[in-house]
Order: C-alpha cells, then structure tokens, then sequence
C-alpha cells in the first residue's frame, strides 16, 4: 500500500471509531437529529451560564430578591441541560437484545428530571420572597438590577427560540419544553425591572412582591412542563399524526381497509404499528410487497419515523374470523 492510501485507511479507521457510520439511512438520521439537540445544549447552556453568572454579581451587589429568582430560574435552566445531553448521548446508542427499541426513552426521563428542577427552584425563589416580605431589606445598585434584568430577558429569549427550534425540528418534546421554560424566564427577567422601577420610588414590598410573582410564573411553567413530559412517558401522540399515518396506509395499492394504527414517541423518533386488509386472494409474496410498500409510505408521511411494524390481514369472508384462536388471550 501506498503511504498516501496508509494515511487514508488510518485516516478512515479513526473517524470510523470516533463516529461509527451506518448503512442505514434511519439511523444516520437518527445519529445527526441527535447532534442538532446536543449542539443546541452546548450553544444554550453557554448563552444562559453567562447570563447567570453576570445576574449572581448583581445580586451580590444589590441583595434583589427579584433577581435572585430570576437567576436561580436561570441556573436551573441552564443546568437542565446535563441531563438532557446524557439522554441525547445514550440515545445514540443501538438496540441491544435488553434494550431492543434502543435507548431513547432516555430522552423522556430527562424530562422529568427537567420538571423536578423546575419545581425545586420555584419553591427556593417563592421561599425567598416571603421570608423578603415579612423581613423587608434594602436594595441596592439599582441601575444594575435593571441592566441585569435586560440581559436575563435577552440572554433567554435567544436561548428559548433556538432550542424550540431546533427541539421541533428533530422532534424533542424534552428540547422544546426546555425552550418554552426559558421563553417564561425571559419575561421573569422583565418583571425583575418592575421591582427595581417600585424600590426606586421607595415601595420597599415591590422587590420581594416580583419575586413572588415570578413564582407563580415558573409555576405554570412547571404545569405546562409537565403535561407535556406526561405524554411522552404515556404514549400520547398528536391525532394529526394518527389521520396522517391512516391516510397514506389507506392510499397504498394493494390495501383494501386501515385497521388499528399505533403510534409512539421514543425519544425523538416514532414508532408505529399498523394492522391492513389485503385481497385474501394474494400470495403470501403479494402480501409482504403490500405490507412493505405500506411502511415505505408511512416513512414518507412521518418524516420521524424511525421504523413501522404493518400487519396484512386477509378480508374476512361472511362469518370468519382470523383471529379467533387470540379471543381468549386478549
């Protein structure tokens, strides 16, 4: 071998190591939908450490209640994005005979990890708040509370569009959750400035009486958080998915009828299972190439379906049942 094919082949080798290449065209696609949500955690999780670490200054500073919870919300959305890229990164991983559908349920309980955070720290800022309210402090360095506040609304607000963007894109209820709970911090951050504007003209409660307000708006935060994260660890899916899924079923040649279609998110792919009704006339040949052209539809019609499981049954002739010998076991 040649010493420029040598460099090549070692060239190829490590690459292959460092990011294994698939034949199969779902899991390359699996694999880069992957890397967009962990780019989106590194890109995210700089934007929001720096807000915090400039808001924990000017609390320090100031001794703004207001803004401690605005910065604590801050921290725990930045740090949500730990666990959100551990499920990412073992979601990458293939099935195995335990894990047979893979580990991208991994996703889903990032999920809820991302709700109790959020929960945790609503109860530390309305904690905080209170005890502010029934033992009134000065503020301070009021100029900067506001300048801080700025930054914690902008700093969020381009965090939240990425990450929503990006978590539809590839289809990560975790992702566009996280996004939607940094779009709150972002007008938390906002009502930090009505605290700084009520201290200035020396109402000593408005401080402490935002900060109990940006409790209650990480509460419904936290309400919206978890139904979302809900459904996914339920298997819900949204029923336009569902009529998408039975209309190409139905529009392939070969099918007669669309019986039960079920859909389930793992992680950010969907899987489905689908039962059809083929000519009972048919080779058994003839029904597969139904079945396959089906899934091949599906795949079409589901841009993140990661693999359909489509069932042909023969048209039942007058008093038949196929599945008779099943009566007793379902």
């Amino acid at each position: 071998m040649s010493e420029h094919g040598h460099r090549h082949g070692l060239r190829h080798r490590i690459g292959h190591l460092l990011r294994p290449h698939s034949h199969a065209g779902q899991a390359d696609r699996a694999l880069e939908t992957s890397s967009q949500g962990i780019r989106a955690l590194w890109i995210s999780l700089a934007g929001l450490g720096a807000t915090t670490v400039l808001q924990a200054a000017v609390v320090a500073l100031s001794g703004s209640v207001a803004l401690l919870g605005d910065t604590l919300h801050n921290a725990t959305d930045a740090l949500t994005a730990v666990p959100l890229g551990i499920a990412f990164v073992l979601g990458r991983r293939p099935p195995t005979r335990r894990y047979t559908y893979g580990y991208g349920r991994a996703e889903d309980l990032a999920g809820v990890v991302i709700v109790l955070a959020v929960a945790a720290s609503s109860a530390a800022a309305g904690y905080t708040a209170v005890a502010r309210l029934l033992h009134p402090q000065p503020v301070d360095h009021l100029a900067a509370v506001a300048a801080a506040a700025l930054a914690g609304f902008a700093g969020n607000e381009l965090v939240a569009r990425y990450r929503v963007r990006v978590g539809r894109r590839i289809g990560s209820a975790a992702l566009v959750a996280d996004g939607l709970h940094a779009r709150a911090d972002g007008f938390a951050s906002l009502a930090v400035l009505l605290g700084a504007a009520g201290t200035a003209l020396g109402l000593p409660w408005a401080d402490p009486a935002v900060g109990l307000l940006i409790t209650a708006a990480i509460l419904a935060v936290l309400g919206q958080t978890a139904r979302e994260v809900w459904r996914r660890l339920m298997d819900a899916v949204d029923p336009a998915l569902v009529d998408r899924a039975e209309t190409a079923l139905a529009a392939t040649p070969g099918v007669l009828a669309v019986g039960d279609v079920r859909l389930r998110w793992i992680g950010h792919r969907l899987r489905a299972e689908c039962d059809v009704t083929v000519d009972p006339s048919c080779t058994l040949v003839r029904a597969h190439r139904v079945a396959v052209d089906a899934e091949h539809a599906l795949l079409h019609a589901l841009p993140r379906l990661a693999g359909a499981l489509v069932h042909p049954d023969p048209r039942p002739g007058p008093g038949e049942d196929h599945h008779a010998v099943l009566a007793d076991h379902r």
